[in-house]
């Protein structure tokens, strides 16, 4: 062996740098330890004293420099969030809200259709919305002029009254993606502020996109509040209960009509009484309303002599007023009633009927003999709390508002505010407030605006939310005001942070969410550690068993290769995932490929005669070329892998990768290091035992012949799947078609029909799929329940549909759980996808795999220099896959864990196509070389010896990988389960596909080749 010295220095130097980098991990684990002992089960407690130790250092190396523990923890081994409990969010800038602040939200009708037509056409395309939106323009209109819309006073230097509708959208494209940068600087300082550890902030490719992990969070409500909210605020003038209530009336007519439409006599549209003969007849009307609403308080609370009678019939002739609530049964007075509707806020509305409400009133909208063309709807920030207990409940107040701005903008915007702060309140109790101060022409506006609305009420909105409504008792002056709401310290704070922080250039929108509770987190942490020490433990044991000696080698090269495997992803920073986990111990089943194939070599040269040190220098030499080979193959699967995965995919893709690097070096030159030194010292070198000395060294099987018997198989089992595709398709996770995920944990074992049934009436009629998950007391719940674009009505969509899952939920909780018990204790973890990016992991997933299958084509046609070897290859990880994927159909409603078709899945099949591809090559390897050794042998026969002459390498590999995925399939917790199947099966197949589909096609294609030439078959 060359360069003994150099190679064995390179170890040594590797060693101390991993060394290096792996102490910061165990030092900031023994500061963790303490701090959990410390804080005693107080998640809050414990996040506290670590913050206090921030910049106190823990950490002292060799004297010569100290560490902080916030030093210490950009070091160390970055845990995923599904291994540390967190929050994952993908943010959408809407570059569309960016164009309308441009134009100064003009209202050309070619400006706004334009608008509507690119976010259909954006659905559906992968081009950015500015070339979407160029595009509809000219559709609707060729002859128009963007500049006439864009050449405002903010951008008439920059588009000039001639400019061509390419030059503005080139000035759009440049304005948005500075938009993008400013919304990205805004957001890392909200996160800034809000003070969490290790927070990853990062633009993604997609224009408009921002990745978002934040974690050790708890309360995923408070921070969708502050990703979200773009710090819009506003002040409006409002519209009094008063002046509303003639209008619901006509409201419930028009929309009696408007469902009676489908009927073959439809009312006509013009026969609606017009809104000023209403406000003529507002007496009568608001008599009307007001006793339905009383009527409606009365039933609501329970003093109806036939409730339910009642409530069918109000619902029938009063779609909308019947969904109002304006007053709440007293809790310390019985039979009184505490009013709900007062000022501006029209009516309180159930959670559960605020999305029917919402629906109600957009359908109304662009009807304007229904509602004065100036009033709009707004919801509440947050729930009605009852003045008596001062908890909340399940009402959302309904604003009414006046739009007397131009273009429907507010008279006072937050652009005023140069200070806030969050203070308590000054009128005494617990609750907190949000203390602002304006410029000086914000102060001006504001004091016209008390002056001419004293004694109604002014509506605070942020985001489109309102998070107070204060009745005006006097003019106000100094620019200073208070946003009120009974806050907590940490809202106010928050709300705060989000005005200092500065106002998003456009809505910023969770496109995709993904939240992990601290217990699951640490479960998984379990799950992977002991999956990884028990397959560690097995590999290593079946090695020294079949190989002895060399095995023995074959285990120390493999701790090695785990030491240097952990010490480079602390190095590089990377993110060790569950997916990653999997990743490392899929590694070590693949590790043992390389040392496997040396061995065989040996056994080889030493069953040919030679003596054991020029046996061991024979079959390193000869098996370089199969190692090569195999590996790199399986790297370009891991690169592909990670430029189109994302989260915990790119987690499983960079520890394969890096894996495959040290499994290389650790294979190919520690252990021969390991093998000169026993040779050196003259100590026996054993590569078997008696047991194993002859395992299929003498096998002498007839594939060839047996390949037309393994088309039909393949074909059958291919053919049964594509009828089960049809017939019944997949369990198609949300990654691809959208929705919402909840991993929900009882304290009793769960009838997930009685909970299905309880769920569907919690998301009106929406049914739930419900799956157990791990054990009888655990369950994962799918829905697409308010994913819709029509269902995002309001801020806080999210929090209402959580709040609906614990109202289906309560019929397994205690009736003293809580909304925020049942979120902490309860709700282990959450996702949600929403329709666009769902798309898009689709899309990338299919480039992903076609991709692979070219490289796949490109490298082997490369190396054989036979475009046959290539084909072959191609259509056996074809096989593969398609066998994969027919079992998945087949199988997903028989087996008591989740078969759901999602990126893991995915995952799955990228590495099967490169562990296949692996045991492809070695085969084609050994073919090529022995075409060329035995030129004279019959084709079949020559391809016959090389297939044997490979099982023991492929029988062995693919044993030690399946005992490694068998381990992880058990021990390796609930999360990863449905991956590990799919890799065993992958696997399988697989190893079957390399002797009975690979090599067999690559005779059949060659044969048919020297047919056409020579007009003969060769035999």
């Amino acid at each position: 062996m060359q360069n003994k010295g150099i190679i064995r220095a390179f170890a040594v130097a590797m060693a101390l740098v991993c060394l290096y980098q792996l102490l910061f991990t165990w030092r900031t684990r023994r500061v963790e330890k303490e701090a959990k002992t410390y804080a005693a089960g107080d998640y809050q407690k414990q996040n506290y004293y670590l913050d206090s130790l921030s910049n106190t250092p823990i950490y002292n190396f060799l004297w010569l420099r100290s560490y902080t523990y916030r030093e210490c923890k950009e070091r160390e081994i970055n845990l995923g969030l599904d291994l540390k409990g967190g929050m994952n969010v993908i943010l959408e800038v809407s570059v569309a809200d960016v164009i309308k602040a441009l134009s100064n939200y003009h209202p050309d009708p070619t400006f706004q259709d334009a608008l509507v037509r690119a976010a259909k056409m954006q659905q559906n395309s992968q081009d950015d919305f500015i070339s979407l939106f160029g595009r509809a323009f000219r559709e609707i209109d060729p002859n128009a002029q963007l500049a006439a819309i864009f050449r405002t006073p903010e951008l008439s230097d920059k588009i000039s009254f001639s400019a061509s509708n390419d030059d503005v959208l080139s000035v759009l494209r440049r304005e948005s993606n500075s938009a993008v940068e400013n919304a990205f600087n805004i957001i890392r300082s909200r996160i800034d502020r809000f003070g969490v550890v290790q927070p990853n902030i990062q633009k993604l490719e997609t224009s408009g996109r921002i990745l978002v992990e934040m974690p050790g969070v708890t309360e995923p409500e408070r921070v969708r509040k502050l990703l979200q909210g773009s710090a819009n605020l506003e002040f409006w003038e409002t519209y009094d209960i008063s002046e509303v209530s003639p209008y619901l009336s006509v409201a419930d007519q028009r929309i009696r009509e408007l469902e009676k439409k489908i009927s073959p006599a439809p009312v006509a549209v013009d026969s609606v009484p017009a809104a000023q003969p209403v406000a003529q007849e507002t007496t009568a009307v608001e008599d009307s309303t007001q006793s339905l609403l009383q009527r409606l308080s009365q039933e609501n609370a329970g003093t109806t002599a036939d409730s339910a009678q009642l409530q069918s019939d109000i619902s029938r002739d009063y779609p909308l007023t019947s969904l109002l609530v304006s007053q709440m049964p007293s809790v310390r007075n019985s039979g009184q009633a505490i009013p709900v509707s007062s000022g501006s806020v029209i009516a309180g509305v159930f959670l559960k009927d605020t999305a029917k409400v919402s629906a109600y009133l957009r359908m109304l909208q662009s009807d304007r003999n229904v509602f004065p063309q100036n009033l709009r709807f707004v919801w509440a920030v947050k729930v009605w709390t009852d003045p008596e207990t001062g908890k909340g409940t399940d009402l959302l107040e309904l604003h009414a508002i006046k739009e007397t701005g131009f273009n429907g903008r507010p008279p006072l915007e937050g652009d005023v505010i140069t200070t806030a702060s969050a203070d308590f309140n000054q009128q005494g109790g617990s609750s907190a407030e949000v203390s602002m101060t304006m410029n000086r022409e914000g102060a001006q506006i504001w004091a016209r605006m008390t002056k001419e609305n004293i004694n109604k009420c002014i509506a605070i909105v942020l985001d489109n939310s309102v998070y107070s409504a204060p009745r005006v008792n006097q003019e106000i002056t100094g620019g200073r005001s208070q946003i009120v709401g009974n806050f907590t310290i940490n809202e106010a704070t928050d709300l705060a942070n989000i005005l200092k922080s500065g106002k998003l250039p456009a809505k910023a929108t969770i496109i995709q969410e993904e939240v992990v509770g601290p217990t699951l987190g640490g479960e998984s942490i379990r799950a992977g550690i002991i999956s990884f020490v028990m397959a560690l433990i097995v590999v290593m044991i079946y090695l020294a068993f079949y190989y002895s000696t060399a095995g023995v080698i074959a285990d120390i090269s493999l701790i090695v290769n785990m030491f240097f495997l952990m010490g480079v992803l602390a190095s590089l920073g990377a993110v060790l995932t569950l997916p990653g986990i999997a990743g490392i111990v899929l590694t070590l089943g693949m590790a043992d490929d390389a040392n496997i194939i040396i061995f065989e070599r040996i056994r080889e040269e030493l069953r040919a005669g030679k003596g054991i040190r020029l046996a061991v220098s024979d079959g390193y030499r000869n098996a370089y070329s199969a190692i090569i080979d195999g590996n790199v193959t399986t790297f370009l699967t891991g690169i592909v892998l990670f430029f189109f995965g994302t989260g915990p995919i790119q987690g499983f893709a960079t520890t394969l990768v890096l894996g495959i690097l040290t499994s290389l070096f650790c294979s190919i030159f520690i252990s021969r290091l390991l093998f000169e030194r026993m040779l050196n010292a003259n100590k026996p070198i054993k590569l078997s035992i008696p047991f194993t000395a002859d395992v299929f060294s003498k096998a002498r099987y007839n594939f060839v012949d047996f390949r037309k018997k393994a088309y039909i198989i393949s074909c059958s089992i291919i053919a049964v799947g594509v009828i089960s595709m049809i017939l019944q398709g997949f369990n198609m996770g949300i990654d691809f078609t959208g929705g919402r995920s909840y991993t929900v944990r009882f304290d009793q074992t769960v009838n997930t029909l009685e909970l299905q049934t309880s769920l569907r009436n919690a998301f009106d009629n929406n049914t739930p799929e419900i799956k157990t998950f791990g054990s009888d007391k655990q369950v994962k719940i799918t829905t697409d329940y308010l994913m819709d674009d029509e269902g995002a009505l309001f801020q806080n969509v999210d929090s209402v549909v959580e709040t609906r899952l614990f109202e289906g939920s309560k019929i397994l909780l205690d009736d003293d759980v809580t909304l925020e018990q049942f979120r902490s204790d309860n709700l282990m973890d959450s996702q949600k996808v929403g329709a666009s990016i769902a798309d898009d992991i689709k899309k990338d997933a299919v480039v992903a795999v076609l991709l692979s299958l070219l490289v796949m084509f490109l490298y082997i046609f490369i190396r054989f220099r036979n475009w046959q070897f290539g084909a072959a290859a191609v259509v056996a990880l074809f096989h593969d896959s398609m066998i994969m994927i027919s079992i998945y159909s087949l199988l997903y409603k028989v087996l008591p864990f989740s078969l759901e078709i999602d990126q893991h899945f995915i995952a799955a099949i990228l590495t099967v196509i490169g562990y296949s591809i692996n045991d492809t090559v070695i085969v084609f390897d050994r073919i090529r070389e022995y075409v060329a050794l035995y030129p004279k042998r019959p084709i079949k026969d020559v391809y016959n010896s090389a297939i044997n002459s490979t099982l023991g390498r492929t029988m062995n590999t693919s044993l030690s990988t399946i005992f490694v995925l068998l381990i992880i399939f058990i021990f390796g917790g609930e999360v990863i389960r449905g991956f590990a199947f799919a890799l065993l099966v992958g696997i399988g197949v697989g190893t079957y596909s390399s002797v009975f589909a690979a090599a067999p096609v690559v005779y059949d294609l060659i044969n048919a080749g020297t047919r056409r030439k020579k007009g003969k078959q060769v035999k």
